[in-house]
């Protein structure tokens, strides 16, 4: 395997969308895990320990007031991670059966943590918010997301009642009303150093009705929840990583982390000769 210090970004491959994507026999999976989930789903929303309701406060949480208060750091974080826009990956590139909510990279994701794992290469551009992040009980997933400016996000649903979502603003258009995120019935604008937690089973739907870039920092973690809940959900994300829906993603994440790092070898290398 080539020495990623001496590859140029442009030789490492984009990540490709699987040609099984379409393959009945992925569709007769996909149909199948879907009844399965609603079942646990069912499950879990009765095992509960916090509500089951599209919007959760946050006095449920007690870690999470520290991001709030640590918000301007993270930002400094995100902004050192947007110096690499152009590397960042679209999110139908990280996750294929994401394409018809994302496309043409208007809607990139700097993976931090994927299904509890920490993305080594990524996380050295944001270590401080790597580490914050860390302190949540049973962290599933985590990423700088960032919105093009004027895109639409179409309604969609989550697949799994056993896990809650952080949003905490870190990069919000002036005009943040037109830049915001709708949950079921509720709808919700994004601000600078503002967090919430909802539950992504409900449908939602985002925009971004301005001319500006919107970034924030989203983050999962399992549900609390009683004893089968947490049994249930255990078993869930266990098949699940056995599946092409796990497998492609981390694959993807993967060829994303190299040629992110190739990039950031790349800016030093040119500093370096700008130093001579």
């Amino acid at each position: 395997m080539a020495n990623v210090e001496n590859v140029q970004v442009n030789e490492i491959p984009a990540p490709e969308r699987p040609k099984s994507i379409s393959s009945p026999r992925r569709r007769f999976i996909k149909k199948l895990g879907k009844k399965l989930l609603l079942t646990i789903s069912r499950i879990q929303t009765k095992q509960s320990l916090v509500p089951t309701t599209p919007f959760i406060d946050i006095e449920h949480f007690d870690f999470l007031p520290q991001f709030a208060e640590n918000w301007e750091k993270i930002r400094v974080e995100a902004l050192e991670v947007l110096k690499y826009r152009d590397d960042i990956p679209g999110f139908e590139d990280v996750s294929p059966d994401q394409y018809r909510i994302a496309k043409k990279n208007q809607w990139k994701t700097y993976v931090l943590h994927g299904f509890g794992t920490r993305l080594e290469k990524n996380a050295k551009l944001a270590p401080f918010t790597t580490e914050l992040l860390e302190t949540i009980p049973n962290l599933q997933t985590s990423w700088f997301s960032i919105l093009a400016p004027g895109y639409h996000i179409p309604a969609h649903k989550g697949v799994t009642k056993g896990i809650v979502r952080g949003h905490l603003g870190l990069i919000i258009p002036k005009d943040f009303e037109k830049c915001r995120i709708r949950v079921h019935d509720q709808i919700k604008p994004w601000q600078e150093g503002s967090l919430f937690v909802l539950d992504d089973t409900f449908e939602h739907e985002v925009w971004n009705d301005t001319d500006e870039e919107r970034v924030i920092l989203l983050f999962d973690w399992d549900r609390p929840m009683k004893f089968w809940g947490r049994f249930f959900n255990g078993l869930m994300m266990r098949l699940m990583k056995m599946t092409a829906y796990y497998q492609d993603p981390k694959k993807n994440l993967e060829t994303a982390e190299a040629r992110m790092e190739a990039a950031i070898k790349r800016a030093d290398a040119n500093m370096e000769k700008l130093g001579d």
